[in-house]
């Protein structure tokens, strides 16, 4: 009796182990072995193309990590910012809060089509964004992490929730609290992921109500260090210079790291967005101590929150398509 019932338990898990197979293979979920018998290249192509354009542009670097946040933050991430409009269908790129900063797109086309000549129609242009992040962070001084993996590809775009949804840089904390909850983010990303700021660039335009009329009295933000002010005047006068670009950390602008907390301990965020999470609320403004005092902390908390951001409402399964050019959807 006993045999018998051992038998009829084993016959039940190998009659179920091809059910969980297929579960994992067709992306009811995500995981970073999805690629591993399908284009086991996948990853260390995607590094490559990423190492020789960050070593072409640093600015690069941040590039890709940014765009992560707008196509996560609309519709979740399923590669909607990639799109290019059609008669149609606007495209993303031209939202506001993207359109004078989503970038690299092209280091994406790159990575497709080198993904396309070694396995064709395999890997989708959502988790190509998804890894470049990853790359780029750890090419300029990050912390790695396994990237989640087996999205698909969106075929619609919103141009009105990318409106509405992308965090903007004059943003107050509340605005941006709700913006970061509505996606299943708490203020421990808010603010971790905000830290990305460590690297790159912001525009005239971003943050010149700080200099000449943050409270509509035309006056100089009172949350600004007024040394570090007098280094923006400069580069960004009252009425030009909306292009000009200003390094979002002055103290260490291309390798990241906690130095854009310990700005916002000196009040010389750059960005108002920025700012505020040292000036409005509590618990952020004991997140940024605890990040300026330890970069092991912040970067493993940033690792952590980018893996949760980057499950936002992914496509999987045969809910989207894999696309072989990532700027258009398949014809």
């Amino acid at each position: 009796m006993a045999q018998s019932m051992t038998l009829l338990i084993l016959f039940s898990i190998l009659e179920l182990a091809p059910m969980c197979f297929c579960r994992r293979t067709y992306g009811s979920y995500l995981y970073p072995q999805y690629y591993d018998y399908t284009c086991p290249q996948a990853e260390d192509i995607v590094r490559s193309v990423i190492t020789r354009a960050v070593a072409r542009e640093a600015r690069m670097a941040a590039s890709l990590i940014r765009v992560h946040f707008p196509d996560c933050f609309v519709q979740g991430c399923d590669g909607l910012i990639l799109l290019d409009s059609t008669g149609t269908m606007p495209s993303e790129k031209r939202s506001n809060p993207s359109c004078k900063s989503a970038r690299a797109f092209e280091v994406i086309e790159e990575i497709k089509a080198a993904l396309e000549e070694q396995c064709p129609h395999t890997v989708s242009c959502a988790d190509i964004r998804a890894l470049a992040a990853g790359d780029s962070t750890v090419l300029v001084g990050g912390r790695s992490w396994e990237v989640p993996l087996g999205r698909k590809d969106s075929r619609s775009t919103s141009l009105t929730l990318s409106n509405l949804d992308i965090p903007a840089p004059n943003d107050k904390f509340p605005i941006l609290l709700n913006k970061f909850n509505r996606k299943g983010l708490d203020v421990i990303d808010l603010v971790a992921l905000l830290g990305s700021h460590t690297i790159g660039n912001a525009r005239c335009s971003s943050f010149r109500q700080r200099l000449y009329s943050q409270s509509g009295d035309d006056q100089l933000d009172s949350m600004l260090d007024q040394s570090y002010a007098s280094q923006i005047h400069a580069t960004c006068p009252r009425l030009a210079g909306d292009q000009n670009l200003f390094f979002l950390d002055n103290v260490t602008p291309t390798t990241f790291d906690d130095s854009f907390f310990k700005n916002l301990l000196a009040y010389k965020g750059l960005l108002s967005s920025d700012q505020v999470l040292f000036t409005s609320n509590e618990e952020s403004i004991e997140l940024v101590k605890k990040y300026a005092e330890d970069n092991k902390v912040f970067l493993q908390q940033f690792a952590a929150s980018m893996v949760k951001m980057g499950n936002i409402s992914p496509l999987t399964g045969s809910r989207g398509e894999i696309r072989k050019i990532c700027r258009k959807i398949n014809s």
